[in-house]
């Protein structure tokens, strides 16, 4: 109880509840409902700096987070700039496409390293670890990702209210006291190494950013100041239920994000057909 089943439900609470904050807070400054860390960049991106640091250098787990969040922040950037850059369909769409190009050059970059990798050690390693899971954390895992993950979480929560301001046009939220480019940049900051951290911890969880903070506002509305603590909640509870039907429904374990995947991938299907997915700003 203290040593196996403890650590695994506090990674779980956790995992879900900085995956959920990290997918409104980027929901939000992008002003488009499809992006969660997974379809920007940031998740392929952390993933392939996971990678690189565990063949290269096998270092300790803090090292691995602080390349992970590099290399996550690298993608978002990346997205961001290629969006920009060509004019074909609205922003909704360019980000979106500028994301799944990214994230294909961080899979491939992920795909080179477990081709270098040792066959008999590494590379099944790497392979599980990005399927996602929480079977190997332990108190010591923990203790050095979870730091990051709450500052981070609970900067976006001090946060809640400007964000329904840098959601408004740059020239709006100006006139209404905010700094625009500045604390997007904190929050996107924030949200990377949340992310970036976890996906050191538990490899790719796919879908919680995405679904959960949709689901979040057809309960509570639109306003962040009562989404984003929604939002933290279904996340901890959606991946404290996957994991659990991960570890319990066979007698082996199915990787955490196959679980994830096929039930946010189902409810965000039937979000889309009940036009509950709409443009937030």
């Amino acid at each position: 109880m203290l040593d196996l089943r403890l650590p695994r439900i506090a990674a779980a609470v956790l995992l879900g509840a900085g995956l959920g904050v990290a997918g409104l807070v980027l929901q939000m400054l992008f002003g488009n409902p499809l992006v969660e860390p997974g379809l920007i960049g940031v998740s392929q991106g952390g993933a392939f700096g996971a990678a690189f640091a565990l063949i290269v250098f096998a270092p300790p787990l803090w090292i691995v987070q602080i390349i992970s969040a590099l290399a996550g922040g690298v993608g978002l950037l990346l997205s961001y700039q290629i969006a920009r850059r060509f004019r074909f369909g609205g922003w909704i769409l360019r980000l979106v496409l500028a994301g799944i190009a990214v994230s294909a050059l961080f899979s491939a970059g992920v795909g080179i390293m477990k081709f270098v990798a040792d066959p008999m050690s590494q590379l099944p390693a790497i392979t599980f670890w990005l399927l996602g899971g929480l079977a190997a954390t332990n108190w010591s895992r923990l203790a050095q990702v979870a730091p990051v993950v709450i500052i981070a979480t609970v900067y976006a929560w001090t946060q809640r209210w400007r964000i329904n301001l840098l959601a408004l046009d740059d020239r709006v939220s100006f006139s209404l006291g905010a700094a625009p480019g500045r604390e997007r940049v904190a929050l996107l900051v924030a949200a990377t190494a949340a992310t970036a951290s976890l996906v050191a911890l538990a490899g790719i969880v796919s879908w919680v950013g995405l679904l959960v903070p949709h689901a979040a506002r057809r309960i509570v509305g639109a306003d962040t100041r009562l989404v984003l603590p929604v939002s933290a909640l279904l996340g901890a509870i959606f991946v404290l239920a996957s994991d659990t039907i991960a570890r319990t429904v066979i007698v082996g374990e199915i990787p955490l994000g196959v679980i994830t995947s096929l039930i946010g991938a189902s409810g965000f299907i039937w979000l889309l057909m009940r036009n509950q997915v709409r443009v937030v700003r």
